[in-house]
């Protein structure tokens, strides 16, 4: 009977303990107590997280630095195929703008039949200046037709093999083309030069040439057809001990941009050189 009021005394002074110490805590009477004895606590386990993170870090990053070194690698794999894919979409928008422009040329030129050529390999030789183009004489090719582009004159061919041909350019020692200013209606002979550059000579020295003044095939010679530009004069030297003026030209077409030209198939040149008498008595 003793030991039942001892219990019940020991249970309803827990419970007054219990209700007390809610209602201090309620009433924020045990907060800087709870801190004291909770700060310790926290502490430690702050302490054990950091400690924790630290190590599953360490564990894990060789890892993470493989992951990211392959990822980066495949992100640099994409990147270069897709600067690929650019380049190969603005060549191709480049060729079709090129061709679109050929074929408004074609248009405006109907009096002439073409052949549309790549330019696959250029000259290496410091003495010669020329193109060779991926058709040949399956394709109809012959030596001496004529080569343009949108721009101008390019030059004509110089060889063919059965699927190429090389043309030379007017730039090339070797070339002379007879020649009309439109300005003036000055006939002159145009010739290349080691240097690359183009030179009108045998213009006359009662001719009125000047700079800006427009350069095209005369149709003499038998080489080309007539009125194809060819470019613009720059500089005219007149000099008074020489019995004709020359003048340097710059040309219209860019020969080291050319990337596909047009062949004049329908023009059949005319050697006349056997015609011409010598200029020694026999």
């Amino acid at each position: 009977m003793k030991s039942k009021s001892l219990r019940s005394m020991q249970l309803f002074v827990f419970l007054l303990l219990a209700l007390g110490i809610i209602g201090l805590s309620l009433g924020g009477y045990l907060t800087p107590i709870s801190r004291i004895v909770l700060n310790p606590v926290i502490s430690a386990q702050t302490w054990l997280a950091k400690r924790y993170h630290a190590v599953q870090s360490l564990i894990t990053q060789p890892e993470d630095v493989t992951t990211l070194r392959q990822q980066n690698t495949e992100l640099e794999a994409e990147n270069s195929r897709l600067q690929v894919q650019i380049v190969e979409l603005q060549q191709q928008v480049t060729e079709a703008q090129l061709l679109s422009t050929l074929v408004d040329y074609e248009r405006r030129h109907v009096e002439n039949q073409y052949i549309a050529a790549s330019v696959i390999a250029r000259d290496v030789s410091p003495f010669m200046h020329y193109v060779i183009i991926d058709r040949g004489s399956d394709s109809g090719l012959r030596k001496g037709m004529p080569v343009v582009t949108q721009q101008g004159l390019v030059g004509s061919i110089a060889a063919v093999t059965a699927g190429a041909a090389r043309v030379g350019l007017i730039n090339d020692p070797g070339s002379s083309i007879n020649v009309i200013l439109q300005q003036s209606d000055v006939e002159a002979v145009l010739s290349g030069q080691l240097t690359g550059e183009i030179q009108l000579d045998m213009i006359s020295q009662k001719a009125v040439v000047q700079a800006g003044d427009l350069v095209m095939t005369s149709g003499l010679g038998g080489n080309y057809p007539a009125n194809i530009v060819i470019g613009q004069v720059v500089t005219v030297r007149n000099e008074a001990a020489s019995l004709f003026q020359t003048a340097s030209v710059q040309p219209a077409v860019d020969f080291s941009q050319l990337e596909i030209v047009l062949i004049i198939t329908n023009f059949q040149p005319i050697d006349i050189s056997p015609l011409i008498p010598s200029s020694t008595t026999p």
